[in-house]
């Protein structure tokens, strides 16, 4: 017996049709994904132009005033002040500006039991070629100090670390010894 020639026509015609439907899908996908990256990345590029007011309130704040072009704030006086200061007062990369910056805040999050930052931080100070002896010296300072930081108070500790970061061997501020070795009498 062999088969009815419109039933194999129609077999092929089938199998063909299922094919030819897989490939269109296919190429829609990859149409459809196509434009939508073309998209995203038009978004992508115009998206700093766009006005930013999708996102904000409609209440009416007043604006900071920016400095002219060519004044610094008071605030970036003191940074460069205080990069000034320990580049002048410690000799070697210690005293660098990267190596002031990056050993500070890695004193600073190593005071405030923050290590998983604190090691991030130290991974770029090592990279920037920066003395790690440097940091065990001032936070050594910190932590002989630690009784002079209000913890309430952040300029305090950050006053504290630029100055054992300046100088990590200033001895230990003295206890309050005139209690403890002042002797009571009666009269």
């Amino acid at each position: 017996m062999t088969a009815h020639p419109v039933a194999k026509e129609t077999s092929l015609s089938v199998k063909s049709a299922q094919r030819l439907k897989r490939t269109m899908v296919q190429r829609s996908f990859s149409v459809v994904g196509g434009v939508c990256a073309a998209l995203f990345l038009l978004m992508a590029a115009t998206g700093p132009l766009a006005p930013p007011a999708f996102a904000q309130s409609n209440d009416a704040k007043p604006a900071e005033k920016a400095a002219p072009a060519g004044q610094e704030t008071g605030k970036d006086v003191q940074k460069i002040d205080e990069f000034a200061e320990a580049q002048h007062a410690l000799n070697g990369p210690a005293g660098n500006p990267e190596c002031v910056w990056l050993g500070r805040r890695v004193v600073g999050l190593l005071w405030r039991d923050d290590l998983d930052t604190a090691f991030r931080h130290l991974d770029l100070y090592d990279r920037f070629g920066c003395p790690s002896a440097h940091i065990q010296a001032s936070f050594r300072c910190l932590i002989q100090h630690g009784s002079d930081i209000d913890p309430k108070a952040a300029d305090s500790l950050n006053a504290r670390v630029q100055t054992c970061w300046i100088n990590p061997s200033a001895p230990p501020n003295p206890a309050p010894a005139a209690a403890a070795t002042s002797p009571t009498t009666s009269h």
